[in-house]
């Protein structure tokens, strides 16, 4: 009679060896992806700081103003900034002073008189002229005037006409 266990008839078993080989690599592969996924997460939160980093230091324009010479050509771009406490005045054109004028911004409010806003520094290509922006509230227009040396009081007001006249623009935020 053949025997019933038979090495035909016997069901395979496997080695407890390949099973803790298998477990063991399992782990290993499970360590590794949550390894890489940490770091990737450390590599993206470092990144959005950085980039949040760049924002706060990038200049947030809030008022533009490109002033006109009398035939209507770009003349000064001013921008502002309430980050910088500053209004950034870029020359367009060649028009310098004279060595006994000076360049004197004006904010022209929609009703009332102008008020000065600084003297524009001579011999600079991008001048700054501090500002506030509760000094740009209710501000239409701004305008340079050529005065004497040192520039002139606000009781006194500019000398007309204006040598470059614009609209202010507040952007929207």
């Amino acid at each position: 009679m053949p025997d019933s266990a038979s090495p035909a008839s016997t069901p395979t078993t496997h080695s407890p060896g390949y099973w803790r080989a298998g477990t063991i690599f399992c782990l290993l592969l499970l360590a590794i992806g949550l390894a890489a996924g940490v770091s990737m997460f450390e590599q993206f939160s470092a990144q959005v700081h950085d980039l949040q980093q760049k924002v706060q230091r990038t200049a947030q324009l809030q008022y533009v103003a490109v002033l006109l010479d009398d035939k209507g050509a770009p003349a000064m771009l001013v921008t502002f900034n309430a980050g910088d406490g500053a209004l950034q005045l870029q020359r367009l054109n060649a028009v310098a002073e004279g060595r006994e004028d000076t360049m004197q911004l004006w904010a022209l409010p929609e009703s009332g008189s102008p008020r000065s806003l600084g003297v524009v520094q001579n011999g600079i290509k991008t001048p700054r002229v501090a500002a506030s922006e509760s000094a740009l509230t209710g501000v239409a227009r701004l305008a340079i005037s050529v005065e004497a040396k040192g520039g002139v009081s606000e009781r006194q007001g500019p000398r007309l006409p204006y040598l470059f006249t614009g609209a202010l623009v507040r952007k929207a935020i």
